[in-house]
């Protein structure tokens, strides 16, 4: 076919194509720019504000000196909690949270007067097993095109190191838990990113070669084969960066006086059942308070889980007031849970604070911040950002909450490593609860019966915590 043939159909075809009409007037003419720089106030205090804002923090200016006075920090009820973790630079708040649930329960289970369990070993296979999901997720769409709404979100978000309660469920049901000195922390484990970049690159790449092999016609033993070899990349990039998990170790229990009683070997998984036990698949609901979608209702994220033989993350959205009842009721039981919201929403940061008062950023820009909360979830202004451990609640004499504690995995800190939330701050920010099934109303459980709505990954409630 000859070059002008060529040219003479693609005129021919664009010429068929339907034409964007653009306004004129959607754009900003010098007449609407003119209006808008003779509404800028050009006083002496719009100057005055200019200068300070423009050197220093928008949250120094912004701090609410009121919301500081008179605030106590007694809660009527707390849980028992020992020991601060720290994810340092890494996304692996969903996995320390988990496992300072777990500690606590272990712990109080056992008499021990302590235990560090090892974040590290867990984080090793939770990367192994996303790479697999990514790449299985990719043979099995290897006929659609590439801009295939999953296919092209596969290839934006092959692998991370943030998560949430099911990924960390199928992982410790699988896997086991190590003590911290069977599995040590590494300066990679500790400072994820460039891991994490550089295994999605590799994966990338592999995705890529996989829609290859089907298309070459290659076999689906031959490309699984093909995947086994890729996941043992991975694998070594991770045995490199992180140690490789052992099979076995040697832990000595100790009485409440830090007596050794009895020196055993374990497995990870023979140390789990020893010490834990409980069925973290099956005896714990996942609760979300998403005022921008239909209550007791039963809802499902594709894609949102660490394993492909996992399980997505799958909860029943309640009002907030519902969530907090079951709360309160496990923090009284002296029960922890696996907690998540949007962090970084008012947060002061010196004092270990959440508080919807501790900013006047209206005030600061002579505007006002108006959508409420279902609104920010379906313009992803807000969404679950962080996971922590919900130890504490402070309650008035008529049982109603004022204010809650969580034990955070950033370090120590303002309060010994832990933050504050007023009861109002709860309320905009909170997002995710795992309790157990026992502080579970009858009428509850029941919407766990339903069939799951479905949503996509790309759904604004698809948020790894980190």
């Amino acid at each position: 076919m000859t070059n002008r043939l060529l040219t003479s159909i693609a005129v021919a075809a664009m010429a068929s194509m339907p034409l964007i009409a653009f306004s004129a007037d959607g754009g900003i003419s010098s007449e609407m720019m003119a209006r808008l720089k003779a509404g800028y106030d050009r006083s002496a205090s719009t100057r005055a504000l200019r200068n300070a804002i423009s050197a220093n923090a928008i949250d120094k200016l912004a701090t609410n000196p009121d919301a500081k006075n008179g605030f106590d920090t007694h809660f009527s009820h707390r849980v028992p909690s020992k020991g601060i973790t720290d994810q340092q630079r890494s996304g692996r708040c969903w996995l320390f949270t988990g496992l300072n649930v777990l500690r606590s329960q272990m712990m109080a289970k056992n008499g021990l007067p302590e235990l560090k369990l090892s974040q590290n070993y867990n984080f090793f296979f939770d990367q192994l097993e996303k790479a697999n999901l990514f790449l299985q997720g990719i043979i099995d769409r290897a006929e659609r095109p590439m801009d295939d709404k999953t296919v092209d979100w596969l290839f934006r978000n092959p692998l991370s190191d943030g998560g949430q309660y099911t990924g960390l469920s199928d992982n410790l049901m699988k896997y086991g838990v190590v003590p911290a000195e069977a599995m040590q922390e590494t300066f990679t484990a500790n400072n994820t990113s460039k891991l994490n970049s550089l295994i999605s690159l590799k994966l990338r790449e592999y995705g890529l070669e996989l829609r290859r092999m089907h298309g070459e016609g290659k076999s689906g033993k031959e490309i699984q084969a093909r995947k086994e070899e890729m996941l043992g990349d991975v694998y070594r990039m991770l045995a490199l960066t992180l140690g490789e998990p052992p099979t076995e170790f040697v832990f000595t229990r100790r009485d409440k006086d830090g007596k050794a009683v009895s020196t055993k070997t374990y497995t990870p998984q023979s140390f789990y059942k020893e010490f834990a036990g409980n069925d973290l698949k099956n005896d714990y609901v996942m609760l979300m308070n998403d005022p921008s979608r239909e209550y007791y209702r039963l809802y499902e994220i594709d894609f949102d889980r660490h394993a492909y033989d996992g399980r997505n993350w799958t909860y029943v959205n309640l009002p907030v007031e519902d969530i907090k009842k079951m709360a309160i009721e496990s923090i009284k039981d002296s029960t922890m849970m696996y907690f998540s919201c949007d962090v970084g929403k008012f947060l002061d940061r010196e004092r270990g604070v959440l508080d919807i008062d501790n900013f006047d950023y209206s005030a600061l820009m002579g505007t006002d911040f108006g959508m409420d909360k279902a609104d920010r979830i379906r313009t992803y202004a807000s969404a679950s950002s962080h996971a922590m451990t919900l130890v504490a609640v402070d309650l008035d004499e008529n049982g109603k909450p004022l204010k809650w504690m969580v034990e955070n995995s950033w370090g120590p800190g303002a309060n010994d490593g832990h933050l504050i939330m007023t009861d109002r701050w709860f309320d905009e920010y909170m997002f995710r609860l795992v309790v157990d099934k026992k502080y579970v109303p009858a009428d509850i459980m029941k919407v766990l019966k339903q069939k799951p709505a479905l949503l996509p990954a790309w759904d604004p409630m698809f948020a790894p915590e980190h």
